[in-house]
């Protein structure tokens, strides 16, 4: 049954995007050029542009615009001309997408989100199939479009997914490969690996069990160390220098580029005096990571919800965020069915993120082409835009401490608190 539904799944899934591609070929042009698809380094448009720096033996990095991993250029070298031959390059990111939803289809059936190792809920019977998390994930209109638009950061997306699973499925090395893989192409995910961690330690196999948590946590450390190590010594030789560390995580740790984006940092930073500047880089990156602790401590019992969360505050906090950033949160919030009655508000947050959805791409026009706007026009509606994302992020977790809250108190079960 898996096997049949989840065929007519992708094969549906893969000729709608096929589809689009093939009826309307201006229509991913279109959407590379879109910011809140695109930033300066997933841009589809700047990779082409190392890549033909790099096919005419020139570093890629050279000419300031690329800001990707090395690596990724010798997997697009392989490929024909995205040019002339499109139908491959359109081929490789619709079989992401599917490897992406097989991926949500394994974790939401593993049944993690509602019944860990340390931790199972009351609502654990309340929870969609990997199917219908995986359609609702396929046909999102966000991934649809990610999809066309073809940044790289999809790539990111697969791997951390894959992490995840893997790290479900008892088998913690390809885990920490994966997530190797996601840091290598867009350094943030490293913030992931201590929930990732204790989501691994809890699914271990009972033949090869390691009983002490130090103990495991270091040798997941060194895995993911080790990995990245020799990421790094592959892009050396590929490049002959380690002028790619700056070009491609410098640039996210200090902001370089300051194109504008769907994210908070860029109108702050292009306002900020330069003698400020190193103090609030610093601030907003402490506050980014800031949240890994704390949540992986208080949500010790549910990794899976950790996270979840971590993917959604990224989404609004990382330094050149995108849609395809809160996709990736919007595909792990199906997995919490369970919670669904816990949240409070449901209908504020999706009427924000339909709102800034639509008005985003009508206020970049007033500022870019129209004229009659400022950054001010753009600015506001990605704070909306943020809002929506906000809301969502502390709604669930409210009801994921609710539920858990309700399982050591039942006789609270459906009752209403207020905070004093």
């Amino acid at each position: 049954m898996r096997s049949q539904g989840t065929v007519g799944l992708y094969t549906a899934a893969a000729l709608l995007r096929l589809a689009l591609f093939t009826l309307f070929p201006a229509l991913p042009n279109l959407l590379t050029g879109r910011v809140e698809l695109s930033t300066p380094v997933t841009s589809f448009k700047r990779l082409q542009e190392g890549l033909f720096l790099y096919n005419h033996n020139v570093s890629p990095y050279d000419g300031g615009v690329y800001h990707q991993a090395p690596l990724l250029l010798p997997l697009f070298s392989l490929l024909p001309n995205p040019s002339a031959y499109p139908i491959f390059t359109f081929l490789l990111y619709i079989v992401v997408d599917l490897l992406n939803a097989d991926a949500l289809y394994k974790i939401a059936e593993s049944g993690e989100a509602a019944s860990s190792r340390l931790f199972t809920s009351n609502r654990k019977d309340r929870r969609w199939s990997g199917y219908v998390v995986a359609a609702m994930f396929l046909f999102n209109p966000f991934t649809i479009a990610t999809c066309l638009a073809r940044p790289t950061n999809v790539f990111t997306t697969c791997a951390i997914l894959h992490a995840i699973t893997k790290a479900i499925s008892g088998t913690p090395f390809t885990s920490m490969l994966a997530l190797s893989f996601a840091t290598y192409l867009s350094l943030y995910p490293a913030l992931l690996l201590p929930p990732l961690i204790l989501l691994a330690y809890d699914r271990q196999h009972f033949w090869n069990k390691t009983s002490s948590l130090v103990q495991f946590a270091g040798v997941n450390v060194g895995i993911v160390t080790f990995c990245l190590s020799v990421l790094f010594l592959g892009s050396y030789l590929l490049t002959g220098s380690w002028e790619f560390f700056a070009s491609t995580y410098g640039i996210q740790l200090t902001l370089a580029d300051l194109t504008p984006n769907v994210g908070l940092w860029w109108y702050f930073f292009i306002e900020m005096f330069d003698s400020f500047r190193s103090f609030f880089l610093g601030v907003f990156w402490l506050h980014l990571s800031c949240y890994v602790g704390g949540l992986s401590i208080r949500i010790r019992t549910q990794p899976l919800a950790v996270l979840t969360l971590l993917l959604g505050i990224f989404a609004i906090f990382k330094p050149y965020p995108s849609i395809a950033d809160t996709n990736l949160f919007l595909a792990m919030v199906p997995l919490f069915r369970h919670v669904f009655p816990l949240l409070r508000y449901t209908f504020v947050t999706a009427a924000t993120v339909l709102y800034s959805t639509f008005l985003g791409p009508a206020f970049y026009y007033l500022w870019i082409y129209a004229g009659s706007g400022n950054a001010n026009f753009f600015y506001a509606i990605t704070l909306v835009w943020s809002l929506g994302q906000s809301l969502l992020v502390s709604d669930l977790t409210f009801a994921v401490l609710r539920d858990e809250w309700e399982v050591g108190r039942p006789e609270m079960v459906g009752k209403e608190i207020r905070q004093i």
